[in-house]
Protein backbone atom coordinates (compact mmCIF):
# COMPACT_ATOMS: atom_id res chain seq x y z
CA UNK A 1 0.00 0.00 0.00
CA UNK A 2 1.43 3.02 -0.45
CA UNK A 3 2.71 5.42 1.80
CA UNK A 4 0.44 8.34 1.86
CA UNK A 5 -2.88 7.02 0.89
CA UNK A 6 -4.86 9.27 -1.46
CA UNK A 7 -8.11 7.27 -1.54
CA UNK A 8 -10.76 6.93 1.71
CA UNK A 9 -13.98 5.72 2.45
CA UNK A 10 -16.44 7.81 4.05
CA UNK A 11 -19.27 6.97 6.30
CA UNK A 12 -22.27 8.31 6.93
CA UNK A 13 -23.74 6.53 9.88
CA UNK A 14 -27.28 8.41 10.54
CA UNK A 15 -27.95 6.44 7.28
CA UNK A 16 -27.27 2.70 8.21
CA UNK A 17 -30.26 0.47 8.22
CA UNK A 18 -28.05 -2.48 9.56
CA UNK A 19 -28.52 -4.45 6.20
CA UNK A 20 -24.98 -5.68 6.59
CA UNK A 21 -24.39 -6.03 2.72
CA UNK A 22 -21.28 -4.18 3.01
CA UNK A 23 -20.28 -7.18 5.45
CA UNK A 24 -21.30 -9.65 2.95
CA UNK A 25 -19.69 -8.19 0.24
CA UNK A 26 -16.61 -7.56 1.77
CA UNK A 27 -16.42 -11.52 3.22
CA UNK A 28 -17.38 -12.84 -0.69
CA UNK A 29 -15.22 -10.32 -2.64
CA UNK A 30 -11.96 -12.06 -0.87
CA UNK A 31 -13.26 -15.71 0.51
CA UNK A 32 -12.70 -14.71 3.93
CA UNK A 33 -13.74 -17.37 6.54
CA UNK A 34 -16.49 -17.07 8.73
CA UNK A 35 -15.80 -14.45 11.73
CA UNK A 36 -13.20 -12.29 9.28
CA UNK A 37 -13.60 -10.06 6.86
CA UNK A 38 -12.57 -5.79 5.61
CA UNK A 39 -15.74 -4.56 6.97
CA UNK A 40 -17.44 -4.78 10.30
CA UNK A 41 -21.28 -4.09 10.55
CA UNK A 42 -21.76 -3.32 14.71
CA UNK A 43 -25.37 -3.05 16.29
CA UNK A 44 -25.52 -0.84 19.20
CA UNK A 45 -28.10 -0.25 21.41
CA UNK A 46 -28.53 3.05 23.78
CA UNK A 47 -30.88 3.40 26.27
CA UNK A 48 -33.07 6.36 26.75
CA UNK A 49 -34.06 8.19 29.39
CA UNK A 50 -38.04 7.35 28.42
CA UNK A 51 -37.06 3.63 28.70
CA UNK A 52 -36.99 3.02 25.38
CA UNK A 53 -34.36 2.14 23.31
CA UNK A 54 -32.00 3.31 20.46
CA UNK A 55 -30.79 1.18 17.94
CA UNK A 56 -27.93 2.13 15.93
CA UNK A 57 -25.56 0.36 13.10
CA UNK A 58 -22.05 1.62 12.77
CA UNK A 59 -19.82 -0.02 9.70
CA UNK A 60 -16.48 -0.07 10.11
CA UNK A 61 -13.62 -0.78 8.19
CA UNK A 62 -10.94 -3.71 10.25
CA UNK A 63 -7.39 -4.01 9.68
CA UNK A 64 -8.06 -6.29 7.16
CA UNK A 65 -9.19 -3.86 4.55
CA UNK A 66 -7.17 -2.23 1.76
CA UNK A 67 -10.25 -0.58 -0.04
CA UNK A 68 -10.33 -3.54 -2.53
CA UNK A 69 -7.33 -2.18 -4.47
CA UNK A 70 -7.90 -5.04 -7.50
CA UNK A 71 -11.25 -3.52 -7.87
CA UNK A 72 -10.45 0.32 -7.74
CA UNK A 73 -7.35 -0.48 -10.07
CA UNK A 74 -9.82 -1.27 -12.34
CA UNK A 75 -11.85 1.82 -11.76
CA UNK A 76 -14.57 -0.16 -9.84
CA UNK A 77 -15.99 0.64 -6.40
CA UNK A 78 -15.24 -1.35 -3.14
CA UNK A 79 -17.44 -3.96 -2.64
CA UNK A 80 -18.60 -2.50 0.71
CA UNK A 81 -19.90 0.84 -1.51
CA UNK A 82 -20.98 -0.83 -4.37
CA UNK A 83 -23.23 -3.08 -2.36
CA UNK A 84 -24.12 -0.19 0.28
CA UNK A 85 -28.42 -0.24 0.08
CA UNK A 86 -28.43 2.81 1.71
CA UNK A 87 -26.00 4.45 0.00
CA UNK A 88 -24.06 5.79 3.19
CA UNK A 89 -20.92 5.13 2.10
CA UNK A 90 -18.52 7.17 -0.43
CA UNK A 91 -15.09 5.90 -1.67
CA UNK A 92 -12.69 8.75 -2.87
CA UNK A 93 -10.04 11.30 -2.54
CA UNK A 94 -9.11 11.88 0.77
CA UNK A 95 -9.16 15.96 0.03
CA UNK A 96 -13.32 15.75 -1.30
CA UNK A 97 -14.34 13.33 1.16
CA UNK A 98 -13.03 15.70 3.48
CA UNK A 99 -14.68 18.93 2.39
CA UNK A 100 -17.96 16.42 2.21
CA UNK A 101 -17.23 15.42 6.33
CA UNK A 102 -17.52 19.18 7.14
CA UNK A 103 -20.87 19.15 6.16
CA UNK A 104 -22.47 17.19 8.63
CA UNK A 105 -22.28 15.50 12.16
CA UNK A 106 -22.09 11.16 12.34
CA UNK A 107 -20.03 11.13 9.80
CA UNK A 108 -16.27 9.36 10.09
CA UNK A 109 -13.67 9.65 7.34
CA UNK A 110 -11.59 6.36 7.25
CA UNK A 111 -8.39 5.99 5.41
CA UNK A 112 -6.47 2.90 5.28
CA UNK A 113 -3.19 2.27 7.73
CA UNK A 114 0.26 3.71 5.07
Amino acid sequence: MAKNPEYGLLIDYEYCTGCYACQVACAQEYKWPEGMGGMRVIEMEQKLPNKKAYLSFLPFPTELCILCAPRTREGRLPACVSTCMAACMKYGRIEELAEELKKKPRQVLWVPRA
